[in-house]
C-alpha cells in the first residue's frame, strides 16, 4: 500500500480556517492514484482533521493547485 504525503503551498484564510505553508500530511491509500482524487480525497480530509483540527474542503484548498502531492512508500 503507497503512502503519500500531501503538503500546503500557500498561505490562505477561509470561513475562519487559517492555511500555512508547509502543513504536510501522510496518507496511505488502498490504490495508486492520486489520494486527492480518490473518494473525493476524503482520506485527505480527514488526516488533516486528525493532525491539525481543519477541515481543508471547508477552507477551500482540497486541490492541486493548493496542495502538493508526493509518493513516499
Amino acid at each position: 500500500m503507497p503512502i503519500f504525503q500531501i503538503t500546503t503551498k500557500h498561505r490562505k484564510q477561509a470561513n475562519g480556517i487559517r492555511i500555512e505553508p508547509g502543513m504536510s500530511v501522510q496518507v496511505v491509500s488502498q490504490s495508486f492514484s492520486n489520494p486527492l482524487t480518490t473518494n473525493g480525497g476524503q482520506a485527505v480530509v480527514d488526516a488533516f482533521l486528525r493532525i491539525y483540527g481543519i477541515d481543508i474542503k471547508r477552507a477551500g484548498i482540497l486541490s492541486p493547485t493548493e496542495l502538493t502531492v508526493e509518493r513516499i512508500g
